[in-house]
């Protein structure tokens, strides 16, 4: 009988154990979950502001050739060749 008590409380202890890393286990989980959520919130944010600073270097790219620079001319008359024709296909479309 004694031997019976000893393995019911060794049972009680190891669930209690298992219990407790569960729980540690479950907070561990919730903590990388908010992690995982924080850091795709902040790769959104700098994939954003990757966008807006490629939109401003572009745009100062052809500013720069419009003032005479040769280094981006030809970027910069395709640019604008390629205006034309979305131009030229809205007018176009129009007068339809």
């Amino acid at each position: 009988m004694g031997n019976l008590i000893e393995i019911v409380d060794s049972l009680e202890n190891r669930i209690s154990k298992l219990l407790h890393k569960y729980e540690l286990v479950k907070q561990q989980n919730a903590g990388l979950r908010d992690e995982i959520q924080k850091l795709k919130s902040d790769s959104e944010s700098q994939r954003d502001q990757l966008k807006h600073w490629e939109e401003k270097f572009s745009a100062l790219k052809n500013a720069n050739a419009m003032l005479g620079s040769d280094k981006y001319k030809r970027e910069t008359k395709l640019k604008i060749n390629a205006l034309i024709r979305e131009i030229d296909v809205c007018i176009a479309q129009l007068s339809e």
